[in-house]
């Protein structure tokens, strides 16, 4: 049986919230990934000082590796981009070709509890823009899972 659905067939569950999460995971991506195309700016001698030696100051970590905190920075934020890029596209692939949607509700479950520990950790330790999309893309997931029919 072929598990990928036409386009002219009808979708028994049309999936908005699903879809409005695929949205919101992209567009963290690419609002997060706004981060890489200007250099952070020092607005007095404190930050100007801390800038400098974030950017120059390498930390020896072992076989060979002297990244500098900047550069260390930089990957993780690379790597929260591509965590919501993966996601919002995987999950817009899914919707297009698989047919079983029980196997889409699992994802949907599975990527409700990773995205919802990275809620609780952006609330921890990051600013206002990461925690406001972190916490929709985990709240609409979350509702999707919630409003899924079991059966579909």
């Amino acid at each position: 049986m072929d598990s990928a659905l036409s386009p002219s067939q009808s979708r028994p569950f049309k999936g908005l919230w699903f879809k409005c999460a695929c949205v919101f995971q992209i567009l963290t991506a690419l609002v997060h990934s706004l981060s890489f195309i200007s250099k952070p700016t020092a607005t007095n001698g404190t930050e100007q000082q801390m800038l400098d030696l974030m950017m120059s100051y390498k930390n020896e970590m072992g076989a060979g590796f002297t990244p500098t905190m900047f550069e260390i920075l930089t990957s993780l934020s690379a790597g929260f981009a591509l965590l919501y890029l993966l996601g919002g596209l995987m999950n817009w692939y899914l919707w297009r070709s698989l047919n079983d949607r029980g196997v889409l509700r699992g994802a949907v479950l599975i990527q409700s509890i990773v995205y919802g520990i990275m809620f609780v950790v952006c609330l921890y330790f990051t600013f206002l823009p990461p925690v406001i999309m972190t916490g929709l893309v985990f709240l609409l997931l979350l509702i999707t899972w919630l409003t899924w029919p079991k059966k579909v």
